[in-house]
């Protein structure tokens, strides 16, 4: 009985760790909105312009933490190849447009990008390293900082998402409630057996992801990211058999 309630105890910890961040991103998103509607659309391009070049940094320091180059690269080519065929982007941008539908009011001209708002914001929230890193923290060692630190940070970068983006930023909460909160709970329970390399190799190749969002705000190239999702998959599995891997590519 006293397993069960500490056990339980741990899990309403690790849901709270997630519901906060929501919060925090739900809060910056509204105020974003709010504030949107003062802003000139070249004060709005200029926002957009701090948003691609913000995610661009973040992306460009935690690309850096990968060891594996080439299982990276593997990943990268074949996720890709199997994201584009499934089109993952597509079927994510229709969960957007599907989303706005039901709650936004389409006369609202200021929602033209909810779909893409939703899809950058969910993965810059989602594939970073804080979220990995975090949320295996908060299941196995019950360190619940890091995510809390994160929630800052997504709330204020909510605030310029939203401004820039609309109200597509808002639902990436969802987005945060079920790979945030899968992956802490999913720590939860396996988390002791999760090999450091594996959290480099993902959040290295996550940092790749977010370069890519960096370069679509900043126009540079239009890159489906969402398709490059299974990659992490991929990425995850190679660094996880690389006790094995290493000994048949030396």
């Amino acid at each position: 009985m006293i397993i069960h309630t500490e056990a339980q105890y741990l899990y309403n910890l690790s849901v709270i760790a997630t519901i906060v961040n929501c919060i925090t991103v739900f809060v910056g998103s509204f105020i974003g909105i709010k504030f949107a509607g003062k802003l000139t659309e070249n004060l709005k391009e200029v926002l957009f312009l701090c948003i691609g070049l913000i995610s661009f940094v973040i992306g460009i320091r935690m690309c850096f933490e990968y060891t594996k180059t080439l299982y990276v690269v593997l990943s990268l080519t074949i996720g890709g190849l199997v994201g584009y065929l499934l089109d993952i982007d597509a079927a994510i941008m229709k969960f957007g447009s599907f989303l706005e539908r039901i709650f936004v009011k389409k006369k609202d001209s200021s929602n033209n990008n909810f779909a893409h708002a939703f899809l950058n914001a969910s993965v810059l929230f989602c594939v970073g390293a804080m979220t990995i890193v975090g949320s295996i923290r908060a299941g196995v060692s019950k360190d619940y900082e890091l995510i809390y630190t994160k929630s800052i940070m997504d709330g204020i970068s909510a605030v310029i998402f939203a401004a820039g983006m609309g109200v597509g930023t808002i639902f990436s909460i969802i987005s945060i409630l079920v790979i945030q909160g899968g992956l802490t709970l999913l720590a939860m329970a396996v988390g002791d057996f999760i090999p450091a390399l594996v959290i480099s190799e993902v959040s290295g190749l996550g940092g790749i992801m977010i370069i890519m969002i960096g370069l679509n705000l900043l126009k540079i190239k239009e890159i489906k990211t969402a398709n490059f999702l299974p990659a992490l998959v991929f990425v995850a599995a190679f660094a996880a058999l690389d006790p094995y891997l290493s000994g048949i590519i030396g």
